[in-house]
């Protein structure tokens, strides 16, 4: 049976260890870090490998959405815009705002396809707040709840187009975080008026086939706790009042704004509501580490099943879906929108 986790690899091969362990525990997903995206070429064989360990085509995630967060680099790769430059287009005129975000979107779902990447960890959806950490910053669609989720709409069907399935991330929203997530658990002390625009974003777009969790502790409704592993957040605010029905991931539980052990983190994660455990490895280099703590986690990951694995099969039914297009066409009316963006190499 498949287990409900997304694991990673320590590099640009699939080492015997990983093999085994994909071959033992079966993960849903493996998703590709920048350690193991050197040349298209390649990528294409460790995919390959992947799928011979697992026995199956592994749904492959990456994290890919323009600008500073983008595992797959130039030269190899072309380069593509931020979030705040195509909320910059969208501010002049709407219209040509959607356009641009979605063709943006449906040339990276080539890229990623041609790859047999089938799930992009995009697009944002938290808001851009003034005086934040600038770790969510010019990633953001802007500040407005309203154009972020018409951006992210067209974010979303862009990828969707290409056979690509988009994650929205980072449910119920990371943008008034004071701290980098990654290093320690951000308090977020606003109250319900102000949260409500943040959870407006995340509703606007609930029907996305997945979202991340974010690593975030909200005062007004479970101080402390972050929303990764709080039911309250996860059932009341996720599920009910943002009413997103979805596959939900949680973020790399190797953060270290998660207290206790990588088995801790997953058993409450589970118990709080999460489908899938994400583990990226993002702070380890020594791949023996890696291999341990992605062990940890498979071993402590549910089975997929119920309710988790019909949202699953959805994701997966995305990305066997393909839209005719013409790359070069859509590269032509691109660089007209933004002639700085990277070309093929």
């Amino acid at each position: 049976m498949v287990k409900a986790c997304i694991l990673s690899i320590s590099g640009p091969e699939l080492t015997p260890a990983e093999a085994a362990l994909f071959r033992a525990e079966n993960p849903w997903g493996v998703i590709l870090m920048g350690r193991s995206c050197v040349s298209r070429m390649q990528v294409r064989k460790l995919v390959a490998d992947i799928w011979t360990a697992t026995g199956r085509e592994t749904l492959i995630f990456i994290d890919q959405e323009g600008g500073r967060v983008a595992r797959l680099k130039a030269p190899e790769w072309p380069l593509f815009p931020r979030g705040a430059d195509y909320a910059a287009i969208y501010a002049r005129d709407p219209e040509l705002g959607r356009e641009a975000t979605w063709l943006g979107h449906r040339l990276i779902a080539a890229e990623l396809a041609s790859l047999s990447i089938h799930a992009d960890c995009a697009p944002v959806v938290d808001l851009s707040v003034p005086g934040a950490h600038d770790i969510i910053g010019d990633r953001a669609f802007g500040t407005d709840p309203a154009a972020i989720a018409d951006l992210a709409a067209a974010a979303l069907a862009g990828l969707a187009a290409g056979g690509v399935a988009g994650v929205i991330k980072h449910i119920p929203g990371h943008g008034r975080a004071f701290a980098d997530s990654h290093y320690e658990l951000p308090r977020v002390t606003a109250g319900n008026n102000e949260l409500a625009k943040d959870f407006d974003a995340f509703t606007r777009v609930a029907h996305a086939p997945m979202a991340m969790t974010a690593h975030i502790s909200y005062d007004a409704y479970d101080p402390g706790r972050a929303a990764t592993v709080s039911r309250i957040m996860i059932q009341d605010v996720i599920r009910g009042r943002i009413g997103f029905d979805g596959l939900l991931m949680t973020d790399d539980l190797g953060m270290k704004a998660l207290g206790g052990t990588l088995t801790q983190r997953a058993d409450a994660s589970i118990a709080a509501g999460c489908d899938v455990l994400l583990h990226c490895s993002g702070f380890l280099k020594d791949p023996a580490e890696i291999l341990a703590e992605m062990t940890e986690v498979a071993q402590a990951a549910p089975h997929l099943d119920g309710k988790a694995e019909d949202r699953a099969d959805a994701a997966d039914a995305i990305a066997r879906r393909y839209e005719p297009f013409e790359a070069a066409k859509g590269w032509r009316r691109f660089h007209e929108l933004f002639p700085q963006a990277g070309t093929m190499a």
